[in-house]
């Protein structure tokens, strides 16, 4: 299955991503945790990277695209893929669906973990200030709510028309959000 997981930043994608990517034998691909290893890395896609996720904003297009080409060209991508902060704008579906199209392959679903934004930002402070996150702060955090709102949540539209949305309550026991997702794929 190739699957694109969606929603505000601490709705629990990388947790999901990881049980549902396990679960469907597919590779998961988090840009965020991309980004966060090149930092650690100091590579130069770490470096540019940096000053946006600090702000709280995108990275931008060209440098997430390029990241995302030669994430999918990797041959455990072939059959399959689960995308976790990818894309996050109009222009990033675009490039998504080239890419595939270069491939000869679809997308079977877009799945949005819908979460009400204050419990976002409790989960996010708590995570903060479990990991020492720097970058999770009650500013930061209800920026980049407003950055998601803005940029992101426009693309529920364009999948949703597409048919492929299904949108899914993230808020439970990690094992119920779980098997909501995979209800809704059909597993």
């Amino acid at each position: 299955m190739r699957i694109i997981l969606m929603g505000p930043p601490g709705a629990g994608k990388g947790t999901q991503a990881a049980v549902i990517a396990g679960r469907l034998d597919i590779p998961h691909i988090s840009s965020g945790e991309i980004f966060r290893v090149n930092i650690a890395r100091n590579t130069p896609l770490g470096q540019a990277a940096r000053q946006y996720i600090v702000a709280g904003n995108y990275v931008p297009d060209d440098i997430t695209n390029g990241m995302i080409r030669e994430r999918l060209a990797q041959p455990d991508a072939a059959a399959g893929f689960l995308l976790d902060g990818y894309p996050r704008t109009i222009d990033q579906i675009h490039y998504l669906d080239a890419l595939l199209t270069e491939a000869v392959a679809m997308l079977d679903a877009v799945v949005e973990l819908t979460v009400d934004p204050e419990v976002v930002v409790q989960r996010l402070l708590a995570r903060a200030a479990l990991q020492g996150r720097s970058d999770d702060n009650d500013h930061v955090i209800r920026n980049r709510l407003l950055v998601y709102h803005n940029e992101t949540a426009p693309l529920t539209e364009v999948y949703s028309a597409r048919g492929l949305l299904r949108q899914v309550d993230a808020v439970g026991p990690v094992e119920d959000v779980t098997d909501r997702i995979l209800t809704v794929l059909g597993k």
